[in-house]
């Protein structure tokens, strides 16, 4: 295998789909390995290393949204793409809720998914690039290390997910200044559109959760505009 050929865990117990899913893949230089329901996938990941997950959320045994969760507590910086055959919009803010960075619903197109993975992918390389100069923030009493993807408060460490680790950055280079949505939108998950704008708002909630121990600290909408981390010391 080269050294750098991404390395997928793709969790799909369609044995058809999953099988063309993987050659697809293996064809376009990922190494791919295919499990067949999720606790297969949660018992392959715990002895492998990869750097993206595909997960099918009707699984049997264990289902993706399960999974997800499993793997964010060992390693809340890989990405995660859900494929399922359900479109409502509850389910899908359900798995951004679980640290999703990308949602597919069956029927897709393969060259579709190929370039989402490969954006996603590229935005987490780029971010481990840039990192090193912009990594760690005061926020009031928290100390954010965008590195680790850590927030951490009197000896207490919150993991973060990408997407929140992203989103908190930019709200930390703004701060006490508005945050368009829209720059938002654009500069994490790529477009603007109104179903992203919702699973923003997902992550906006879950970040203000995080930082409620200092009362110092706001994260607050500005109605029809965007959001504003204030730090009042």
């Amino acid at each position: 295998m080269e050294k750098n050929q991404p390395r997928i865990l793709l969790a799909e117990d369609d044995h058809n789909l999953g099988n063309i899913l993987k050659n697809f893949l293996d064809v376009k230089g990922y190494t791919t390995t295919l499990c067949i329901n999720g606790q297969e996938a949660v018992d392959v990941f715990q002895k492998k290393e990869f750097d993206f997950c595909i997960l099918d959320i009707m699984m049997p045994v264990r289902d993706g949204f399960s999974v997800a969760k499993e793997i964010r507590l060992s390693n809340p910086k890989i990405p995660i793409m859900f494929l399922t055959a359900k479109s409502l919009q509850e389910d899908k803010l359900k798995g951004f809720e679980t640290g999703a960075d990308d949602y597919m619903t069956k029927p897709f197109n393969m060259e579709e998914l190929l370039m989402r993975l490969q954006a996603i992918l590229r935005r987490t390389e780029d971010s481990g690039r840039n990192a090193e100069n912009e990594n760690t923030y005061q926020v009031g009493m928290y100390t954010f290390d965008f590195n680790r993807q850590v927030l951490a408060i009197k000896g207490k460490e919150q993991k973060l997910t990408s997407k929140e680790a992203g989103l908190l950055r930019l709200l930390c280079s703004n701060a006490n200044e508005t945050l368009e949505r829209s720059t938002a939108l654009n500069k994490i998950w790529s477009d603007d559109s109104y179903f992203n704008a919702r699973s923003m708002d997902v992550y906006i909630v879950k970040l203000r959760k995080y930082l409620k121990e200092d009362p110092s600290v706001e994260l607050i909408n500005i109605h029809g505009i965007g959001f504003k981390l204030v730090m009042n010391r």
